[in-house]
């Protein structure tokens, strides 16, 4: 049976060379923290990372912090900002989990309006960042992974420090498909995941202004001492070593628009969720309801024909709670669990794509002679 994976969005393949690098490495066992020969040789590998990452999101190595992943560098970033300041914060509904929990700690927070693109209100932005907020914090996504919706970030982050506010930027969702510049940018923290890129799971990046001051969440020596614990030094080689060699060039709409339009033209009753092909929309991502019928029955009988997609971001998995991302851009209730998210790569051959084709247009038609 073919097996054709199209859930990019949730994880990527280990990169060969990732991977080739990864088993030369691993004889070296030693604790970065230990002063001896062994010990050093380790830390030369988390410091040889730091160099590459900072690099490929054009910031210097001293503002590069390792941590276990996307997750830990949302909360590291909005908590501890958040100890540290005791600031009132604004959010995009649609973030990740991650985020709307951590925010969901705090009374000082406010969720800002969305188009029902998933794109932020910039006048709600701006009456709130007028409203005499104290050391106001913005978080948002670059990008939502779910959606495909890529925010406005030039404005936004124009307009909070135009305000003397603060922005956290969560790029987990953007990273394999949008180069990042910190500097050129102006963003004051981000963070986002290993896995994204073709890199080991477990391991994630933090970035902050160095005068942007937070609390640790894990007390020790390890990171300038604001991510205690002795480091995953496979992790962060397989992040620097991805981010050496990624390469943005390679990642085109084509296979993505092959299968979006013979959809529209083939399986009546579908539409695209978020914004419009060509637009402010991640180049990899389909997001379509083919209503009447349920996304993850879709999707479980497209597995067993072959081909992986979602339903959605993959920490909602296996969730049948609603989406909070659609319920956010004010999706048709009847069609809010009749989603499926298609994440390519841009490596599917035309005869890939055209079984998926196939297959999608013949289980949308099964499911719906149910009814």
């Amino acid at each position: 049976m073919k097996s054709i994976y199209l859930d990019n969005a949730a994880t990527t393949k280990l990169s060969q060379t990732t991977q080739k690098y990864l088993i030369s490495i691993l004889p070296e066992f030693g604790n970065p923290s230990s002063l001896h020969s062994t010990g050093q040789k380790a830390k030369k590998i988390i410091s040889d990372a730091r160099v590459s990452v900072a690099k490929f999101i054009h910031t210097t190595p001293e503002n590069i912090y390792f941590t276990s992943g996307g997750s830990a560098s949302n909360t590291l970033g909005i908590r501890g900002y958040y100890l540290k300041h005791r600031c009132n914060i604004a959010y995009s509904p649609i973030v990740h989990k991650s985020i709307l929990k951590c925010v969901g700690n705090y009374e000082s927070t406010y969720p800002l309006k969305v188009d029902k693109y998933g794109l932020i209100n910039i006048s709600d932005l701006r009456d709130w960042l007028n409203s005499k907020q104290t050391n106001p914090l913005v978080v948002i996504e670059y990008a939502n992974s779910e959606l495909g919706t890529i925010q406005n970030i030039e404005e936004i982050i124009h307009l909070i420090h135009l305000y003397n506010g603060i922005i956290y930027l969560d790029c987990t969702g953007s990273i394999s498909t949008i180069p990042l510049d910190v500097s050129s940018l102006d963003v004051d923290m981000c963070g986002f995941s290993s896995h994204k890129l073709g890199g080991l799971k477990g391991c994630g990046v933090f970035y902050k202004k160095p005068d942007i001051t937070i609390e640790p969440l894990i007390y020790g020596s390890q990171e300038r001492e604001l991510v205690g614990g002795t480091e995953d030094v496979l992790g962060i080689a397989s992040l620097g070593k991805v981010a050496e060699n990624y390469d943005y060039s390679s990642i085109t709409p084509e296979c993505r628009d092959y299968v979006y339009n013979y959809i529209i033209k083939n399986i009546p009753d579908s539409y695209l969720v978020g914004t419009p092909i060509g637009e402010k929309r991640l180049l990899h991502n389909l997001y379509i309801c083919f209503k009447c019928i349920e996304g993850e029955s879709l999707m479980i009988l497209l597995d067993m024909n072959g081909i992986q997609v979602s339903t959605g971001s993959a920490c909602n998995s296996g969730n049948l709670t609603t989406s909070t991302a659609l319920s956010a851009i004010g999706i048709n209730q009847e069609d809010i669990h009749s989603c499926i998210r298609m994440t390519f790569s841009g490596r599917e051959t035309k005869e890939e794509l055209d079984y998926v084709c196939i297959q999608l247009k013949k289980c949308v038609g099964r499911l719906r002679s149910l009814l």
